[in-house]
């Protein structure tokens, strides 16, 4: 039987690829490779250091926990950004204009990943807080290991909810679902992209898909 939900549009789709397919495409782009090499030298960094005590469970719940969260922050202000006229000067990040080229091109590869250049200036910050702020340096390497896992986990579902792979689970038809309903129904809602039903529902950008007019302005954010 169809429900009202099944019937929300989240996008055509062409010929499916197997899991295979997708997880060779993955690799050939630079932003796994770099998140998987952080992981795996903050990993081996971590093992050779020793010094384990509770917080090398907690720092890991209390960031995958949050993570939902901070997905949501990054999207809404950062990538949702509209350009800022100051006197003479326009602000609009560089990240906010490749946000509205995916927008527009949902299903260009490229544009799926974070780019290069913003893990190159990230990574630097990371580095600071893994190093400066943690009390011990396991403490610090133990931040540093779950951040790029769960940069690599991002990676991951975003560009498996693009391709052309069709769901089989039921707990990745929703995420795959709520990320797609913010490309091709509304732009202003489901801003999460690894959950489904968590940041979305307490922050307020989660209703029922059946309630929402499709947007005219979600492959051109600006609406220009």
């Amino acid at each position: 039987m169809t429900t009202a939900t099944d019937q929300v549009d989240v996008g055509t789709r062409r010929r499916s690829i197997t899991l295979a397919e997708a997880w060779s495409v993955f690799w050939r782009n630079p932003s796994p490779t770099f998140l998987a090499t952080l992981l795996a030298g903050s990993v081996g960094a971590r093992l050779a250091v020793g010094d384990w005590n509770a917080w090398d469970l907690w720092v890991p719940l209390l960031m995958i926990g949050f993570f939902p969260f901070q997905e949501w922050l990054t999207h809404v202000i950062l990538l949702h950004w509209k350009p800022v006229r100051i006197g003479r000067f326009t602000l609009d990040p560089w990240v906010a204009r490749k946000h509205r080229e995916h927008h527009a091109d949902p299903r260009n590869v490229p544009l799926i990943f974070i780019p290069l250049k913003t893990l190159l200036v990230v990574f630097p910050m990371t580095l600071f807080v893994a190093l400066v702020v943690f009390p011990t340096l396991g403490r610090g390497l133990t931040y540093l290991a779950t951040a790029a896992a769960t940069g690599l986990v991002y990676e991951w579902t975003h560009y498996l909810i693009h391709s052309e792979y069709r769901p089989r689970s039921s707990a990745y038809r929703a995420i795959w679902r709520n990320h797609r309903l913010h490309h091709y129904k509304n732009e202003k809602y489901w801003f999460t992209v690894t959950t489904a039903n968590t940041a979305d529902v307490v922050l307020g950008t989660n209703p029922d898909p059946t309630t929402v007019d499709r947007s005219p302005t979600a492959r051109n954010l600006l609406g220009t």
